[in-house]
């Protein structure tokens, strides 16, 4: 249930900066410890040629956006990834996939693999696959999954703006799988994609009505791609950043809100403004995904010259023992939605990489 309505929660956005910055970091040391910041990885386990529509993404596979398809990663290739992670301190390993959604096949057993040999290595393990069944979500959590990804992205009526192929109620469909699984929610959204201050409000409001809040809440600013319908999207403003996080930190006071992606178009003196301002993570690593990412020995440098220290794994407390019994059910056959309205710019951006491939 969340504390605040919809009107309230523009309000505390429109707050004077330096006032909501205030606010937000007494509520941020109220309920966590403000010296200490989790380090997390981002790796993708396979990249590019997801079917997807989404306006901001370079692995769509209808865009044209320089970013090579490639298949799962082996399990030497994701151990090798992990034990670097971990290596710099990394204590989660969020584990990416471009996919629409799961599918019962070999290339979900090999994830469920990984998650396990992951598990294995003490680390926090992540996942982002797309939208998933509650059965594939348990078997996900018998494998030892400790979070699960799913970003709400922005408000229900801004999304219709960037994505048609796959509706907002599949996205809060899968984060209710997760929850039945036993699973850590992350969810969150991207600023900077033309929505208004509204549409960010509403996201949050919506995350907040969950029950119970996720535990992690994400907070990306749009990086442009070239070849993307949101290429020339005006890079977002690091005060929005800040003023996003603060908000998001008043408004889901437990949860952990995580300063994703758009770091590099970011000062360290606005990442320092976000940390006091409730952020209590940030990914290391040369790329989230596909996307660029400040250097990790920048990145550790800025934490210790900030006297911020690296989160350990597990610190909220490792997941009950659980084994759920996963034998498919007949009644789950769950059809993802397909929206029918098309967006024009996705569109024309789909038929500029049709004639970029034709002229090949």
């Amino acid at each position: 249930m969340s504390a605040y309505t919809p009107k309230e929660i523009l309000e505390i956005y429109n707050t004077p900066l330096m006032d909501l910055v205030y606010r937000a970091a007494t509520v941020h040391r109220e309920n966590h410890d403000p010296l200490e910041v989790q380090v997390s990885t981002l790796l993708s386990i396979k990249t590019g040629g997801c079917p997807e529509d989404c306006a901001y993404c370079p692995q769509a596979a209808r865009y044209h956006t320089g970013v090579e398809s490639q298949n799962l990663m082996s399990h030497a290739e994701v151990f090798d990834a992990a034990s670097k992670a971990k290596e710099i301190g990394s204590s989660r390993l969020c584990m990416g996939a471009a996919w629409r959604n799961v599918k019962d096949d070999k290339d979900f057993d090999h994830v469920l693999g990984l998650v396990s040999m992951v598990n294995d290595m003490e680390m926090e393990v992540c996942c982002t696959l797309g939208m998933v069944t509650e059965t594939q979500a348990k078997k996900l959590s018998n494998a030892g999954l400790y979070a699960y990804n799913h970003n709400l992205d922005s408000s229900e009526d801004f999304y219709k703006e960037i994505i048609s192929t796959r509706g907002y109620q599949d996205r809060l469909k899968t984060m209710d799988n997760v929850r039945k699984a036993n699973i850590t929610l992350c969810s969150g959204g991207i600023i900077g994609m033309g929505e208004s201050a509204e549409d960010r409000c509403s996201m949050l409001y919506t995350l907040a009505l969950l029950d119970p809040q996720p535990e992690s809440v994400p907070i990306n600013a749009l990086v442009p791609v070239e070849g993307t319908p949101l290429e020339n999207q005006q890079v977002v403003d690091s005060w929005d950043m800040i003023r996003m996080v603060a908000t998001t930190r008043i408004v889901l006071p437990q949860s952990v809100v995580r300063l994703s992606a758009g770091r590099t178009e970011m000062s360290k003196e606005a990442q320092a403004l976000c940390f006091m301002a409730g952020a209590g993570s940030i990914f290391a690593g040369e790329k989230l995904l596909t996307t660029p990412n400040p250097d990790t020995h920048e990145d550790l440098e800025m934490l210790n010259a900030l006297g911020l220290k690296a989160k350990a794994p597990f610190k909220g407390g490792r997941k009950e023992k659980h084994l759920f019994d996963v034998e498919q059910n007949s009644e789950e056959k769950i059809r993802w939605s397909r929206p029918e309205h098309k967006i024009e710019a996705n569109e024309l951006y789909k038929r500029k990489t049709v004639v970029k491939q034709e002229g090949l």
